[in-house]
C-alpha cells in the first residue's frame, strides 16, 4: 500500500458529520457573537452540553476549532470558514445539506443497479422528493443560486462575443440570479427565464435588485416541454448533469429547437475536457442519475439532440462552456 495514503482517515465518517453539526448548529457564529462556553452554545441550540461537547473536541483534534480550557472553545481559521454562505449552504443538516449528506448511503444500490440511490435512502425519487418538501426545494433553489456558489459572473461565453444577441433565455434558471447579473452587465439585452413555477415565482426579487424586471419575462414549466422561442442564445447551467443521458438529450433538443440554426446554446458545469474524477460525478449518479460528461461525451450526445459544438473552454469567469449551434433546419 502506498505510504502516503492513509486508508483509515479516507474511510472516517465521523469528522464530515461533526462539521455538518457544528453547521448546523451554527457553533461558529456563537462563538463570534462571544459565546465560548459549550453550555451557552448549547442552551441557544437546543442541543445536549455533553454530546456537543464530544462533537467539539473531535473537531479540534482535527485541527477545527481551538479549546483553549476546558468547555471553552475559540475560533481558528479552519472554523471560520464554516461560516461562508456558499459552505453553509450545502453543509446544514435540517435543509438540503441533510439530504445532500444522506444520499451517500444509496451509493451501493446504485453500484448494484445502475440506477439512483436516493429513493432507497428517503422514499422518493430526488425531483418527487422536491415536490413534496418545498422547504427541502427552495434550499435547494439557495444552494443552486449565490448561496451556494457565490455571485453569479455575467461573463460567460466563452470569447465573451454577444454579437447578434438581442434576447438571453436561460432555462433551468433557478431564481434568475445569473440572468439578472447578464441583463445588468448588458442593458442593451432582454432575457426568458424558465423554470418550474415554484421556482419562477422566487424570481421576482433577483430582477428587482438588479433594476432589471422589465427586460424580463418568466416562463414557469418544465424544460421537458416546447420552450419559448425568441432568444438567440439558450443557457443551460448546473442543468444538465443532474440527468442521464435520454433526459439530457431531450433537454438539448428542447433547446436546439427553440434556438433555430441561427442561436446558440450554451452549457455551463456538467462538462470537463477530459473524464470526470470526483465527487461530483458520483453524487449525480445517487441523486438522480445524473453524470458529469467528458467533452467527447457531450459532443455526441448534443449531435444526437442537433447540435455542434462550435467552442469549449473557459470563460472569462473562470466556468467550464460549451457553445453550440444547430445542426438541422427548424
Amino acid at each position: 500500500m502506498p505510504e502516503n495514503v492513509d486508508l483509515e482517515a479516507m474511510a472516517d465518517l465521523a469528522t464530515p458529520w461533526c462539521v455538518r453539526v457544528a453547521v448546523t448548529v451554527r457553533v461558529a457564529e456563537q462563538i463570534a457573537a462571544g459565546r465560548a462556553g459549550v453550555e451557552q452554545i448549547a442552551a441557544v441550540a437546543g442541543v445536549n452540553t455533553d454530546a456537543l461537547t464530544r462533537v467539539l473536541r473531535h473537531l479540534v483534534g482535527r485541527g477545527v476549532f481551538e479549546e483553549p480550557s476546558p468547555g471553552e472553545f475559540a475560533l481558528n481559521e479552519a472554523a471560520r470558514g464554516l461560516m461562508a454562505p456558499e459552505l453553509r449552504a450545502g453543509l446544514d443538516l435540517d435543509g438540503i445539506g441533510g439530504r445532500l449528506a444522506g444520499l451517500w448511503s444509496g451509493l451501493l444500490t446504485s453500484v448494484r443497479t445502475g440506477e439512483p440511490g436516493y429513493a432507497e435512502v428517503f422514499g422518493r425519487p430526488f425531483w418527487e422528493d422536491l415536490n413534496a418538501h418545498p422547504d427541502i426545494a427552495a434550499g435547494f433553489d439557495a444552494l443552486m443560486g449565490p448561496e451556494g456558489h457565490g455571485a453569479p459572473r455575467p461573463d460567460i461565453l466563452v470569447s465573451d462575443d454577444w454579437t447578434g444577441v438581442t434576447c438571453v433565455a436561460d432555462v433551468g434558471g433557478g431564481t434568475g440570479t445569473l440572468l439578472a447579473a447578464i441583463l445588468r452587465a448588458r442593458p442593451e439585452l432582454r432575457g426568458i427565464l424558465v423554470d418550474l413555477p415554484r421556482t419562477v415565482a422566487r424570481s421576482a426579487d433577483s430582477f428587482a435588485e438588479a433594476g432589471v424586471t422589465d427586460r424580463v419575462t418568466t416562463f414557469g414549466q418544465s424544460f421537458f416541454d416546447p420552450l419559448p422561442a425568441g432568444a438567440e442564445l439558450y443557457l443551460l447551467k448546473s442543468v444538465i448533469s443532474d440527468w442521464p443521458d435520454p433526459a439530457a438529450r431531450e433537454i438539448l433538443r428542447r433547446c436546439a429547437d427553440a434556438a433555430g440554426p441561427s442561436g446558440r446554446v450554451v452549457v455551463i458545469g456538467g462538462v470537463s475536457p477530459g473524464q470526470p474524477d470526483g465527487a461530483g460525478d458520483l453524487m449525480m449518479m445517487v441523486l438522480a442519475g445524473g453524470r458529469e460528461r467528458s467533452l467527447a461525451d457531450f459532443t455526441g450526445l448534443a449531435g444526437e439532440a442537433g447540435l455542434e459544438v462550435l467552442a469549449a473552454g473557459r470563460s472569462p469567469a473562470g466556468k467550464y462552456v460549451v457553445e453550440c449551434r444547430c445542426t438541422m433546419p427548424r
